[in-house]
C-alpha cells in the first residue's frame, strides 16, 4: 500500500500567501512520488477553537468536527508543515489543530516547510519542532525556508533557485521515515500498547 503524506497548510489567514506555496509544494511531491500526497488546508476545516472537554489521548470526542479531523488525521503515515512565522513562533490556528487529537498523531513523520521575512519562517519551524515532539512525531532533519521577500516581488509565488531540489531531498526524507515508522504503529497495533 502506497504512503499517504499529508500537506498541511498551517495558516488560515485572509491573504495568505501560503496558498500559492501549498500549491507548489503539493504539484513538487507529486511529479517526485513516492507517495500519495493530499493538501490539508485548515482554513478548509471546522476546527474552531478547541471545544473538547475531554483529554484527546482518550479519543473520546464530543463534536462531530473532531471525530472527522481524528479520522482525517489517522489515514495518514506523515506529512509537510507548511508553516509561515508570526512574532517568531507558528499560528495560532495550527496548535490549535495540532492540540485536538494526540494518538492521531503517533509515530509518524514529518518534514516542515517554512516561509516568512528575511528568516524565512525558521524560528517558527523550530517552535514547531518542539509541539511534534511531544506529539511523539518524528521531525526530519531537512528544512526547506522560502523568504517572502524575493519570491513574491512580483506578487506572484516564484520559487528561488534550487528549492525544488531542497524539497524533494525533504520529502525523500519523509517517505523513508514514514515507511519504518508503519512498523512502529504496526507493532504498537499488536501488543495493544499504549501511545
Amino acid at each position: 500500500m502506497a504512503l499517504r503524506i499529508g500537506i498541511i497548510l498551517g495558516s488560515t489567514r485572509p491573504g495568505r500567501r501560503g496558498e500559492q506555496i501549498a500549491s507548489w509544494v503539493l504539484d513538487t511531491a507529486r511529479a517526485h512520488g513516492g507517495a500519495d500526497y493530499e493538501l490539508i488546508d485548515l482554513a478548509h476545516h471546522n476546527l474552531g477553537n478547541l471545544d473538547e472537554g475531554g483529554n484527546p489521548n482518550f479519543q473520546q470526542y464530543e463534536h462531530a468536527h473532531t471525530r472527522e479531523w481524528s479520522a482525517l488525521i489517522s489515514g495518514f503515515d506523515g506529512f509537510v508543515f507548511l508553516v509561515p512565522e508570526y512574532n517568531h513562533s507558528f499560528p495560532g490556528a495550527l496548535k490549535n489543530a495540532l492540540d485536538y487529537v494526540y494518538r492521531e498523531w503517533n509515530d509518524k513523520a514529518a518534514g516542515i516547510v517554512s516561509y516568512g521575512g528575511w528568516a524565512a519562517g525558521v524560528r517558527a519551524a523550530e517552535a514547531l519542532r518542539l509541539v511534534l515532539a511531544e506529539l511523539q512525531v518524528a521531525t526530519v532533519r531537512a528544512q526547506p525556508a522560502i523568504p517572502t521577500h524575493p519570491t513574491f516581488s512580483t506578487g506572484a509565488f516564484v520559487p528561488g533557485e534550487g528549492l525544488d531540489a531542497s524539497v524533494c531531498g525533504m520529502l525523500d526524507q519523509v517517505t523513508a521515515w514514514a515507511e519504518a515508522l508503519r512498523g512502529v504503529r504496526a507493532a504498537r497495533s499488536e501488543t495493544g500498547a499504549a501511545a
